[in-house]
């Protein structure tokens, strides 16, 4: 199975630098705007047995140009509450500046999984919550790629602990706004076709599932 994993489109906290975690209205900048018109491009329309989605609006604004354009063709996605932004609680709406100067900080860079956000969730705990939709998703039956439209960190915590990194390396990985990254498991173990790509078009980086998997030397390429 291949899961498609795309980060929300740059948003409006992102160009003030704020945290801005599950706080309601936050909506695509202008430039966010742009980029998921582009991102509706680079998608295409390849075969997608699910479409999963964080309930965050950016999330939705993200994806919305893609399923205009693609209706007839793709089904509703569903909203996951699994794949929502972290809960930040405290945290939320303020600027990341100041955040820095946190003496939390130095645990959320250097010891994520035991980082617990004031009055918000931990890490450790969104990381579960993610990668309980990403189970499901493993065990879904029929053609087709999983698409999953969600948050940096939440992606970046769900590709560490589907290549089996500890999440307090989960820092190592970066995710930027409009990117995809591609996963490929089979018997439930993945690798990376695509990491944060801003360019790249899906149908272009996708392998074929009957792909012979027993690598050695580095494999002959596509």
């Amino acid at each position: 199975m291949q899961l498609v994993l795309i980060r929300h489109a740059h948003s409006e906290a992102n160009a003030k630098g704020v945290l801005s975690g599950r706080l309601p209205g936050i909506h695509l900048s202008d430039k966010g705007k742009e980029q998921s018109a582009l991102l509706a491009q680079r998608l295409g329309l390849f075969p997608i047995k699910q479409l999963r989605i964080s309930p965050m609006v950016r999330c939705l604004e993200t994806i919305e140009p893609w399923l205009s354009e693609n209706k007839a063709k793709i089904k509703a996605p569903i909203v996951d509450e699994n794949l929502s932004e972290v809960d930040y609680g405290k945290w939320s709406g303020k600027k990341l500046a100041v955040l820095s100067t946190n003496k939390l900080w130095k645990v959320v860079q250097e010891s994520p999984s035991a980082m617990y956000f004031p009055e918000g969730e931990g890490l450790a705990h969104m990381q579960q919550r993610a990668m309980s939709s990403v189970h499901e998703s493993l065990n879904i039956k029929g053609k087709g790629a999983v698409v999953l439209v969600s948050h940096g960190d939440v992606i970046k915590a769900i590709i560490a602990s589907a290549l089996g990194m500890h999440l307090d390396d989960f820092q190592r990985i970066v995710i930027d706004p409009a990117s995809i990254s591609i996963l490929e498991f089979h018997n439930k173990k993945a690798r990376i076709l695509l990491l944060n790509d801003v360019r790249s078009t899906v149908t272009d980086s996708l392998r074929a599932p009957k792909r012979n998997q027993n690598l050695l030397g580095g494999g002959a390429g596509r």
